[in-house]
This record gives structure tokens, sequence and C-alpha cells, in this order.
């Protein structure tokens, strides 16, 4: 049965990651190389075991969450739709179960909040999962005075914590922001439609979404 670490391990998917990651970088987009995929992977594994998925399912969303970002390798515009086809290659190839294959390819086809949809778990896991991913290490620009607003939201967040209740009724997205690289607000400008997004998806898993930062709770 194919895991997350058989994946790890494959040369040709190692290389699409990180090829992916070189475009991204010349067209001066955060990181989205192997530590973005395994972030992801994690947190969109924790989120279904919390709430008591199969371990199965646990285990074709850390896939998904790996996977995610390879479309990058064609085109950062879409990159959720080109994601999905070469994911559905990769591991139809591999010969991966049709019925897990069509789950992760429908969960990364619909992972980006352009034209995302959370239409089952895995893919309300993995947009959770890719969307609380905000840090001040996926900032190539070391320089703060060269920084795009992009640059300055995600280097401000000096922690950011995805966390579901004892009772699986709330997903929080906890981030600590230095508001001294950018404010409250910058994130929300940039972040919205994320944000939005991410409260469709922990209602399709039955729970609210709330985001709080410094200690407020601002949705």
């Amino acid at each position: 049965m194919l895991t997350i670490e058989d994946l790890k391990k494959n040369e040709a998917i190692s290389t699409y990651i990180s090829r992916a990651d070189e475009s991204l970088d010349e067209l001066g987009y955060t990181e989205h190389s192997f530590p973005h995929a395994a972030k992801v992977a994690e947190a969109a594994g924790y989120v279904l075991e919390t709430l008591g998925y199969p371990a199965r399912d646990v285990e074709l969303a850390r896939i998904a969450g790996y996977l995610h970002d390879i479309g990058n390798l064609v085109n950062r515009i879409n990159h959720s739709l080109s994601g999905a086809v070469m994911a559905f290659r990769i591991l139809d190839g591999l010969g991966l179960d049709p019925a897990e294959t069509a789950t992760i390819t429908t969960a990364i086809g619909n992972h980006d909040e352009g034209t995302g949809i959370p239409v089952n778990h895995v893919s309300a896991a993995l947009i959770l999962a890719d969307k609380s991913d905000v840090r001040r290490t996926r900032v190539r620009d070391k320089d703060a005075s060269s920084f795009d607003q992009h640059d300055r939201v995600n280097y401000s967040v000096r922690k950011s914590q995805l966390k579901i209740n004892e009772e699986h009724t709330i997903v929080k997205l906890k981030l600590t922001i230095d508001t001294k690289y950018g404010s409250v607000m910058d994130y929300f400008e940039i972040f919205l439609d994320r944000m939005i997004l991410c409260r469709k998806a922990a209602e399709r898993l039955g729970m609210e979404f709330k985001l709080i930062i410094n200690e407020q709770q601002l949705i």
C-alpha cells in the first residue's frame, strides 16, 4: 500500500517539487519546497487523525499534502489543476487504487482559493493545512527593506499553530505576529480569501473556523 514515505523516496517526485520551487523563486514567491510540502502533509494528517477518520484516509491526506504544489512546475496560474493532473499520472503509474487516486486528485485540484471547494474530507483537511502554513522561514529575501507585502506578512508571523479543540467543534489558526514587519490589516488584505476557504473547509468537517492573531479572535 503506497505511503507518503514511498513518495519521499521517489526521485522523480523530488525533482518535480524542487524544480517547481525553483520557478516560484524566480517569480519572487515564498518557499514552496520540501519544508512546505512536509508541513502541509503533517497538518492535513493531524486534522483527519484528530477527528477520528480511518488511518488510510489520514495517509491519503498526507499524500495529498506532500504533492499539492507540484503543479507550480507547469505554471503558478491554475497550479492546483495542473498539479492534480500530474498527481493523477504519478499515482496511477505507481499502481495506487483508483478510488484513492481519485480522492487525492480531487483534493489537490481543490486546494487553491481561486477555484477550490472542499468537496470531501481530504480536500477540506488539505485546505486547512495549506493555508495555515504562514511563517517567517518561508520568506527567501532576508533584507527587510526590499520586502513586498507577502514577504512582510509571512515574515511577521513568529508562530503559527493549527489546533482542534477537544470537542472537535472548533479548529483554530493561532498566529503570533510581530507588527514591526506586518500589521493585522496587511494579513487580512492578502489572506481574506484563504480564510473564507478555511471556514468552508472547517464546515465540511463539521467544525467552526476561528482565526486568532496575537490572542485576539478575528474570525
